[in-house]
């Protein structure tokens, strides 16, 4: 059985997350701004944290008290949608805050929860895939999760001669909230295809960014 923290576990991905980890005889550390009642219901542990907040980081590590982390999941984001035309640098600020520094603040905060085997999970996207981008648009959510990708590459380096794998993780395009209920699955099959990835990752694939269906994506 292992311990699972989650960030941005009160709904979408991170809510799906928190139910299959759970079910299977996990330990699940579900982390938050704010609850939900489906959260609440789950009979979980529950912390709030703002991924933002480096004071916020570190009330969770000083309730954690030091206690094994065997898979770090930074699952929190935002997406705001924008164009040439009409872009909005301070939402460009926000996204860039949670999706890139959130899961550096998270966890160089947790790192005296992790120890060798243990494994961190960051939750991107394709769309911070400069060979992937056919599209254009959404510079803020692209910028952020381009950025993200390279904490994840910098994460796997350093963290690597500890024997902790880092994982870069596209869910797939998924109906969630944040994409206003589009999408090609729902967070429950992409939730159980994240885990399956998250279970099979080694050192040998640390810093490698993956589909959720099991594909490489090219950087």
């Amino acid at each position: 059985m292992a311990t699972v923290l989650i960030t941005g576990a009160n709904r979408g991905i991170g809510l799906a997350l928190c139910k299959d980890f759970h079910a299977r005889g996990d330990t699940v550390i579900a982390t938050c701004r704010n609850s939900s009642p489906e959260l609440d219901q789950l009979g979980v542990e529950i912390h709030t944290l703002d991924v933002t907040d480096t004071d916020s980081v570190a009330a969770l590590s000083r309730a954690l008290d030091g206690r094994l982390i065997d898979v770090l999941i930074n699952n929190a984001g935002v997406l705001y949608g924008d164009t040439l035309q009409a872009l909005n640098y301070e939402a460009m600020e926000t996204q860039f805050q949670v999706n890139a520094l959130g899961p550096l603040k998270v966890t160089q905060g947790l790192l005296g929860n992790l120890q060798s085997g243990s494994k961190v999970v960051i939750v991107t996207s394709r769309m911070g895939s400069m060979a992937d981008n056919t599209s254009g648009r959404s510079y803020g959510y692209r910028v952020s999760k381009a950025a993200v990708n390279m904490v994840g590459t910098n994460l796997a380096h350093d963290l690597a001669p500890d024997g902790i794998a880092v994982l870069l993780l596209h869910p797939g395009y998924v109906r969630t909230g944040m994409t206003g209920g589009r999408g090609n699955w729902e967070a429950e099959e992409a939730s159980k295809a994240m885990v399956a990835r998250i279970d099979e990752l080694t050192l040998k694939q640390t810093g490698s960014f993956w589909h959720a269906e099991g594909q490489q994506i090219p950087w």
